[in-house]
């Protein structure tokens, strides 16, 4: 039944229910704040644990390369499950695939600082990722079917921002409570925000109202997997977040090392370096729309790789410097990546983005841990060779995507934002109409 118009009530304030939210409706305000916080709940849950590796590596006796298996195993997991979950959401609902996950993740993180042992914490976390998986896999068709495309590009920022907010969260959080009482409550501090912004996700999160069940077919992945651009172009991601993840699942083990001797607490302050994709991404969108997404990504790259060699010398300074630098190259190539990816689907869009958030997450897990055998044999000269090598890659790869029929510069003011996971997440925000 709906209520009679409150004296002085705007007309924008009486949303016609069937129309999709628009721009300054308190019902846009609800859907932007419920995603913010399953942005925040999910990338909080993802990272926690990296930040603590050299503390999990010292607790549990076992070497870097081993401990990265934390933070491997939930994003390889999630990888894996990204697509079926998403064909899952076409059958069933956007809603009810993100609220069921939700529901299955928080109550793991509250299991992880209660392991007794290394294989059950891993065990765990590797579940966790596939229950993590239902609110990137969903979150932006969900906005896409109940916002107004006026207010689209909005709501996907807001939805990024929670993805920032909760990367950051996830890793600085556990660091500072880790450095007062130990890692194991460090990781239940994390545990218990999640699961009381879980809550507020359910209270929060409106129904569908415009979703149509259907049955996915394979038809749209096999269309993009077999043009030779689309799979360059998920190379390139694969690579970009291997690399990225290296250098910050490692660095921690070379700051708290001698000669620089860190706090964890301090540590953990490095990941404040995220901030920087908060600035190169949105600049690097706009100029790839302006000369060329090829020039931009392959810029991008060359950036990163000069940021990573900066890291070399024993330095604090100049580490500093260097990931501010890498950090900054990696977003802005990554926000170009993705980007091309929803230029180039023409058909089968979600799928498009679904293959790209596989084999960035793939990049995440395995390339992650084997950056781990770098840092061991070679500390941390090899692992700036081992980026290196993984950035040369992400170049040659973009050299051989052809320009497509519809160019390679955008029509119009395409606003493409990547985070990863700031977070991992990429976001493809469309023409305003």
């Amino acid at each position: 039944m709906r209520s009679s118009p409150v004296p002085g009530s705007s007309r924008r304030d009486l949303e016609d229910p069937r129309e999709r939210h628009r721009r300054g409706s308190p019902a846009l305000r609800r859907v932007n704040l419920a995603l913010f916080v399953a942005g925040l709940t999910t990338f909080m849950s993802l990272y926690c644990t990296q930040a603590l590796l050299p503390a999990l590596s010292a607790s549990f006796r076992v070497s870097p390369t081993t401990s990265s298996l934390l933070v491997s195993l939930t994003t390889g997991t999630l990888a894996l499950a990204v697509i079926p979950v998403s064909a899952l959401s076409e059958r069933f609902g956007r809603t009810r695939v993100m609220l069921v996950s939700s529901a299955i993740a928080a109550p793991l993180g509250l299991l992880i600082p209660l392991c007794p042992s290394f294989p059950a914490l891993a065990a765990v976390r590797a579940v966790q990722g596939v229950a993590l998986a239902g609110v990137p896999a969903v979150a932006m068709a969900y906005l896409a079917d109940e916002v107004h495309p006026e207010a689209l590009g909005g709501a996907m920022g807001r939805y990024i921002a929670g993805n920032t907010v909760g990367g950051l969260a996830g890793r600085l959080l556990p660091g500072f409570v880790t450095d007062l009482a130990g890692w194991r409550w460090g990781l239940a501090a994390t545990a218990l925000a999640v699961t009381l912004l879980t809550a507020a996700f359910w209270a929060l999160l409106p129904r569908s109202r415009f979703f149509t069940p259907s049955r996915p077919g394979l038809g749209g992945p096999a269309r993009h997997l077999a043009d030779p651009g689309m799979r360059r172009l998920y190379v390139v991601g694969l690579v970009l977040m291997a690399m990225f993840v290296t250098v910050y699942n490692y660095l921690g083990y070379r700051l708290i090392a001698a000669p620089f001797g860190l706090p964890e607490s301090v540590v953990a302050l490095v990941f404040l370096m995220y901030l920087a994709g908060t600035f190169s991404s949105p600049v690097a969108g706009s100029l790839a729309d302006r000369i060329g997404r090829r020039r931009v990504l392959l810029g991008a790259c060359a950036l990163a790789a000069c940021g990573l060699l900066l890291t070399l010398p024993d330095s604090l300074p100049a580490v500093g410097a260097g990931l501010l630098v890498m950090t900054t190259g990696f977003f802005a190539a990554h926000t170009v990546a993705s980007g091309w990816v929803g230029r180039r689907a023409t058909t089968a869009k979600a799928h498009a983005s679904a293959l790209y958030l596989f084999a960035y997450y793939l990049g995440s897990s395995v390339g992650g841990s084997a950056g781990g055998l770098a840092y061991e044999h070679g500390h941390w000269s090899a692992t700036v060779v081992y980026g290196v090598a993984l950035l040369a890659v992400a170049l040659v790869a973009a050299l051989g995507v052809r320009v497509s029929a519809g160019g390679d510069r955008a029509r119009g003011p395409v606003a493409t934002t990547a985070a990863a996971d700031r977070t991992g997440v990429m976001s493809i925000t469309p023409p305003r109409q």
